[in-house]
């Protein structure tokens, strides 16, 4: 049990750093902290809440996997290489497909509601 606690205190030491080296992370924190906000607002189903929280972290998974990404390519080329910058584009690309996945689902839980209040129907 104290092996797990500390590979728990690993990763959260990995999400600390993050957020303080990486802007992107905190951009994300703050979209999800105002998601969770709107959808207590809007007092999710189960169903929705289930949904919401998966795609949250699903982005912040993929922003943590491209921070590692980076970190690694770094470390082994730190020069600038055609392999190297492939490998950070498509780390990148990958929290840009999650992140638009997010936003669909965000309009998708959240729109019609939104519209409702706003005097569309």
């Amino acid at each position: 049990m104290q092996r797990f606690f500390h590979n728990v205190g690993y990763a959260v030491t990995g999400i600390i750093h993050a957020v303080k080296t990486q802007r992107h992370m905190k951009f994300h924190l703050v979209a999800a902290a105002v998601a969770l906000t709107t959808g207590a607002a809007c007092q999710l189903s189960r169903v929705e809440w289930i949904i919401l929280i998966l795609v949250i972290a699903m982005v912040i998974a993929a922003e943590l996997l491209n921070t590692a990404v980076e970190a690694v390519v770094d470390l082994a080329s730190p020069d600038r290489h055609p392999l190297a910058k492939a490998a950070k584009d498509t780390a990148a690309a990958a929290v840009l497909v999650t992140a638009v996945a997010a936003v669909v689902a965000g309009l998708l839980l959240f729109g019609p509601r939104i519209w409702e209040v706003v005097g569309g129907g």
